[in-house]
């Protein structure tokens, strides 16, 4: 509904590299530390987002998108729905292509409203479940 194959496909093929991964923590039992895994494995280059501001997977850790002192081209939303809709006003202020709300997090105007700012958006998929299904 909120990310069609043609957007999914954009964004993991065309919209960049580096994927800040918001709410990553060095927690192994949390979805985002696996999902950050895969993305590793199929080339990209994951930056770990976590108030604790930890190295996850080998990668530096940042406390919030703003500090991160390089440009992040996806940023992957692991928050719950209603934290979610600041992070995707961040993402447009970092400068980010893209916005991917991971499963289960949901917030229609911060759709709108990142779609409206030009970005690409997914919300309501994993990239992780995704990105193995491109041909």
């Amino acid at each position: 509904m909120y990310g069609d194959k043609a957007t999914v496909r954009k964004i993991l093929r065309d919209s960049g590299d580096t994927w800040a991964v918001v709410g990553l923590s060095g927690n192994t039992s949390r979805a985002a530390y696996g999902v950050a895994a895969v993305l590793q494995r199929f080339g990209k280059q994951i930056v770990p987002v976590h108030p604790k501001a930890e190295t996850v997977h080998g990668e530096q850790g940042y406390a919030s998108l703003a500090e991160i002192p390089f440009p992040v081209d996806v940023v992957d939303v692991f928050v719950n729905s209603a934290l979610a809709g600041q992070v995707a006003d961040e993402a447009v202020a970092a400068g980010a292509s893209a916005v991917w709300f991971q499963l289960g997090v949901v917030d229609e105007d911060a759709y709108e409203r990142t779609r409206a700012a030009g970005l690409e958006m997914v919300m309501d998929k994993c990239p992780a479940i995704e990105i193995p299904r491109l041909d």
